[in-house]
């Protein structure tokens, strides 16, 4: 099993540690449901140093990420962070990742820990034709933090005795802390105000406890996997493995809007375009359930007694005080009122189809 540089950090916590995707990882310190409304409410510390990597530079860097990804990031300006798909070839999704484009020759690219060394070879695979480029994979070397909650930005202000304010959402820059090169973006997987921080392997146990001493008394507290998970799901986020894999395509979940057409060719657009042309017969659609019942991944979804579709992620979301979920039915059932059932343990419990995100609130700027 993988370790991040701050697994003895988690023990210290008496985190209690579970096998994710070949990573020894913390799922919770306290309750899942304490974490999530720390969160929600003051801030959360969370290590997510098991992501993904990637650095990729050279004279052909741009144009090599415009033809991998469906999102347009000839749109982004130094700095800046934009979310996107990559697709294959029949517009299933290989990963969402994150792109921060440092300048148009070099750039850095965040993925899930389960697509590390698929996400590698096809980088390599597809850069055979945008040479001269070079891709690393930073994964090993860096580690990766989020501070996530309303509380976030003064704790990173009164912890780097700075002002970060000036980081808008998606944008991101490097900083001097104790003679140590960080980066700090102002993004996020919790539907809260946040930041994301890049270090090396060598520091970061040293900054994770330097966060949380400081800011014990503002209740900055550590956040396991199993919290992350029931926050992005209130804020309507999709998890790889879940509501994304190379079967399904962005249009038909509810990231279609990362799909810019309008550029030049990208892998995976002549298919997404027939696929638009026709229509999906499948869409990703929230729902809440009216009966008593937690909906869990690859539950069956009924329309008087029809399967439609199967559940993708569902919990107990402890911020909106019900229970909820994802899936990917039939598409003329995917609109908000209505009636679906889900079936839980043979049982079937009615739930209604509603709007997402569950959960939203306004990010100061």
């Amino acid at each position: 099993m993988k370790k991040t540089p701050l697994y003895d950090a988690h023990l210290k916590l008496h985190a209690r540690m579970v096998s994710f995707h070949d990573y020894l990882m913390p799922i919770q310190y306290d309750t899942i449901t304490n974490e999530h409304h720390c969160v929600r409410k003051k801030a959360g510390l969370f290590d997510i140093s098991h992501m993904g990597r990637f650095e990729v530079s050279g004279n052909m860097a741009l144009p090599f990420i415009q033809y991998i990804i469906t999102n347009d990031a000839a749109k982004l300006a130094d700095k800046q962070v934009q979310y996107t798909p990559i697709c294959n070839e029949q517009g299933g999704i290989l990963d969402d990742i994150l792109v921060y484009k440092w300048h148009q020759k070099h750039f850095t690219l965040v993925g899930n820990c389960s697509n590390r060394e698929k996400d590698l070879a096809w980088l390599q695979k597809q850069a055979a034709a945008y040479q001269p480029i070079e891709i690393r994979d930073l994964t090993d070397g860096t580690s990766l933090i989020a501070l996530q909650g309303p509380l976030s930005l003064d704790i990173l202000e009164d912890t780097f005795k700075g002002k970060f304010g000036h980081l808008k959402r998606f944008s991101f820059d490097d900083f001097l802390w104790d003679g140590i090169r960080i980066t700090i973006s102002r993004t996020g997987y919790t539907g809260e105000e946040g930041f994301e921080i890049f270090a090396d392997t060598t520091s970061v146990t040293k900054l994770w406890d330097l966060l949380l001493d400081n800011n014990k008394q503002d209740g900055l507290a550590p956040v396991g996997l199993g919290a992350r998970d029931t926050l992005r799901l209130e804020a309507g986020l999709l998890l790889y493995g879940n509501e994304m894999n190379e079967t399904i395509t962005p249009l038909e979940t509810t990231i279609g809007w990362t799909v810019k057409f309008g550029k030049d060719s990208f892998i995976g657009k002549e298919s997404l375009l027939r696929q638009k042309a026709q229509g999906v017969d499948r869409k990703l659609a929230g729902f809440e359930m009216i009966d008593r019942g937690i909906p869990r991944q690859g539950y069956p979804v009924l329309q008087e007694n029809e399967i439609i579709g199967n559940v993708t992620s569902g919990s107990f979301s402890p911020t909106m005080n019900a229970n909820i979920g994802l899936g990917l039915i039939k598409s003329q059932y995917a609109h908000p009122g209505e009636r679906l059932q889900i079936q839980i343990r043979g049982n079937n419990y009615n739930a209604r189809v509603v709007k997402t995100p569950f959960y939203q609130r306004e990010i100061r700027q």
